[in-house]
């Protein structure tokens, strides 16, 4: 059984044109091949209805996943969408991508993650793409008390029922799904990832005897199976993949290998030639 080695706790930040968020984030490696979590929620627009207007990455992989509210999209390819509630949008970066997202509200307000995955050196000047992925293409595991949805990636329960994410290209061979659990509901997972975290954004879980309350970020040690229970009920999002074990250098939106490739990046984005 898997079991919890590290937990972190979302801090409150803000980015983009004031945007409240909780973040989390380990450039160290420690979490590898995933970068940094952002969770958006509020019920007040005034937290969140400046959006992220035009702004450049390179070098990492986002996925924007939208619990309700949502999302438009636009960037220099010309791509623009928008993603509302179960809806999830993929940004392969490569060289360089300058996109802006600005925000949607609902009854609810805005409830939305971004997540960066850091692509492996040799992919980190590949051309930009970008796909977005509709709630009704995402496929389930459900019971009467819980449900899983794959939004990316391979995801397996212990008795062997199995779904496919239709994200496939995800860095890292990352996996990424949505976990809801009633009030006194359980879940196995086989999953010998390497790298295997869950973020709890609503409730609570228990995993082997250990608490994981909402705004807990935690990654599970080595292992074949994860046990999941709550008491309570509770939502989270859990992320598979395989760690590059490559340099990580961090500046702002882009993520390379070494200092003389950020240095690069920065030389390439005010000359505009980041994107190619």
């Amino acid at each position: 059984m898997r079991r919890i080695d590290r937990r972190l706790i979302a801090q409150p930040s803000q980015d983009g044109d004031g945007v409240k968020i909780k973040r989390l984030h380990d450039f160290g490696g420690g979490l590898d091949p995933f970068l940094m979590l952002d969770e958006l929620g509020s019920d007040r627009p005034d937290d969140y209805i400046g959006g992220f207007p035009p702004h450049p990455h390179r070098g990492i992989q986002t996925l924007t996943y939208v619990i309700h509210g949502g999302l438009t999209h636009e960037d220099h390819l010309g791509h623009s969408s928008t993603i509302e509630a179960g809806d999830a949008q993929w940004m392969h970066t490569g060289r360089g991508i300058i996109h802006s997202e600005m925000p949607l509200t609902d009854h609810q307000g805005l409830h939305a993650f971004q997540l960066w995955l850091n692509l492996a050196t040799r992919d980190k000047l590949s051309p930009a793409t970008y796909r977005d992925v509709k709630a009704a293409e995402m496929p389930h595991l459900e019971k009467h008390d819980s449900r899983l949805t794959a939004l990316g990636g391979h995801w397996q329960t212990s008795n062997g029922e199995a779904i496919e994410g239709p994200l496939e290209a995800l860095a890292g061979q990352g996996a990424v799904a949505r976990l809801r659990l009633d009030g006194g509901a359980s879940l196995s997972l086989a999953s010998a990832a390497p790298t295997l975290l869950a973020y709890v954004f609503d409730g609570a879980l228990d995993i082997e005897g250990e608490t994981v309350s909402a705004g807990e970020l935690v990654r599970l040690g080595a292992g074949d199976q994860l046990a999941l229970t709550s008491p309570g009920g509770a939502q989270a999002l859990l992320l598979a993949g395989t760690p590059h074990r490559e340099p990580i250098a961090h500046y702002g939106p882009f993520v390379m290998n070494t200092e003389a490739e950020l240095q690069q990046a920065l030389r390439d984005y005010r000359d505009g030639t980041l994107t190619g």
